[in-house]
């Protein structure tokens, strides 16, 4: 995907904001990041084998209960849709800014194209598709093998450990966010001089509320085609999406 050269950052008084040196640069990524790169956002559409169930209604405990190996096959397809995709220029840019400025990353995808761009230390708030564990136990479990074409139901793989049912790594509807990234990422915004917030609604709860930590002192600027984080004062808005509003962004922030 190209990004358009010609165009620079459109509002001046955000290129004036831009125009200091920061050192404690935050990104905070959501589904919009990801677009771009062919993953539709949760609540978008499936494909035919699941176009009659809502997303939502597959992402929770109970449906693993009731159903584990229909919940077992969504998400597989999902991870080899995953698998198929590349990083768009967005996340190629956040890997260009943690390289030159040290910038981090609080992410509230299960996909890992920000590692697969070359981003280190990414914190996933609501887990991962490429980190399965025991429902039972809780023990981590090696990646079974790629998914190949989309099937409605796969049976999960059975826990080493206590024989249990292997499930997603990933935060269901009604579960806790592990404290321990939950408790970094509130650090590493609470303490940032320019957040950027890039692709996502703002509504998703508890992470919506973490833009409201930035410091009064801090820079925010919000990436996305609709404004979508309510509630932050002095919010800069750039209505395009990650992979063409993040590289404008990252080459005024190196021209600083």
């Amino acid at each position: 995907m190209s990004v358009p050269t010609s165009h620079a950052v459109p509002d001046p008084s955000l290129q004036q904001a831009l125009s200091r040196r920061f050192e404690r640069i935050v990104v905070f990524s959501g589904a919009g990041m990801s677009a771009d790169s062919g993953i539709p956002t949760f609540r978008s559409g499936s494909n035919d084998l699941w176009q009659e169930f809502d997303p939502r209604q597959l992402a929770t405990p109970q449906a693993w209960r009731r159903d584990s190996a229909l919940v077992w096959g969504w998400y597989e397809w999902r991870r080899g849709l995953v698998m198929r995709a590349v990083p768009n220029p967005g996340h190629l840019a956040v890997a260009r800014l943690q390289q030159a400025l040290g910038a981090r990353v609080v992410t509230q995808n299960v996909d890992d194209l920000h590692e697969r761009a070359g981003v280190a230390g990414v914190l996933h708030l609501h887990g991962s598709l490429f980190a399965p564990r025991c429902f039972d136990c809780a023990a981590p479990h090696p990646l079974p093998p790629p998914p190949g074409a989309a099937q409605r139901r796969l049976d999960p793989p059975s826990c080493a450990h206590c024989g249990g049912e292997v499930r997603p790594g990933v935060v269901w509807f009604g579960e806790m966010l592990d404290d321990t990234v939950w408790q970094q990422a509130q650090e590493r915004i609470a303490t940032c001089d320019l957040l950027l917030v890039v692709g996502t609604s703002g509504v998703v709860q508890p992470a919506a509320g973490l833009v409201g930590l930035a410091p009064r002192d801090a820079v925010v600027v919000e990436v996305n085609p609709q404004p979508g984080a309510p509630g932050v004062r002095h919010m800069h808005h750039v209505p395009l999406s990650a992979a063409v509003g993040l590289p404008l962004l990252v080459e005024q922030l190196l021209r600083a």
